[in-house]
């Protein structure tokens, strides 16, 4: 017999676990072909010799991290390394850029030292209004970098200061991230299989 204390947790869980699919799904449905098409053209950056920044706040921070660590290394298959950086792992930098110029400046000045024109900027704000990370695009967008944007809710600023925006269907930061994290993952394996000749 199931303790009446252990089954209000499990509800917890069902719909959570519940909650995730469902917006997952739906912003595959509604983004889909943008994310084939954003694929593509970080596809063509890497082999054209450009690169891909990532950055954000929090657990932002840590989907940029995982993302491009996803390029450096490898998603599925034993490749080249594809050069990708996210911003916020650099203790020194973070530290000086936000001690001597605020942290707003925190990635818009990193942006300006290792970004170029071909390059690709993927900002991520759960929000959409984080100031560092719409400076940050900001920067992007004066050097000629191409813009994307991983956001929720209404998009805030940041989705129309992109050339890409990416809106999960949440208002909650965890539906919002896990959806962030999902759409990291389905864009490493695109990358990848056209890189490798195996997208059509």
């Amino acid at each position: 017999m199931t303790s009446p204390r252990i089954a209000p947790m499990k509800d917890v869980v069902l719909t959570a676990f519940a909650e995730s699919a469902n917006v997952k799904q739906q912003f595959a449905r509604e983004h889909a072909d943008r994310i084939v098409h954003v694929a593509r053209l970080i596809a063509a950056a890497f082999r054209d010799g450009y690169k891909v920044l990532l950055f954000g706040n929090g657990g932002s921070a840590t989907d940029a991290a995982h993302i491009a660590a996803e390029f450096v290394g490898r998603y599925k298959a034993d490749r080249m390394p594809l050069p990708a950086i996210a911003l916020a792992t650099d203790i020194a930098a973070i530290t000086c850029i936000a001690n001597d110029y605020g942290y707003e400046e925190l990635f818009a000045r990193q942006v300006r030292a290792h970004g170029r024109k071909g390059d690709i900027a993927i900002g991520i704000s759960t929000s959409g209004n984080s100031p560092n990370v719409l400076k940050g695009v900001a920067a992007a967008r004066d050097g000629g970098l191409t813009t994307i944007a991983w956001t929720g809710a209404n998009g805030g600023k940041l989705a129309g200061l992109v050339d890409y925006p990416f809106i999960v269907p949440s208002t909650a930061t965890s539906r919002i991230q896990e959806s962030h994290i999902t759409l990291g993952h389905v864009l490493c394996e695109l990358v990848e299989d056209h890189l490798l000749g195996k997208a059509s």
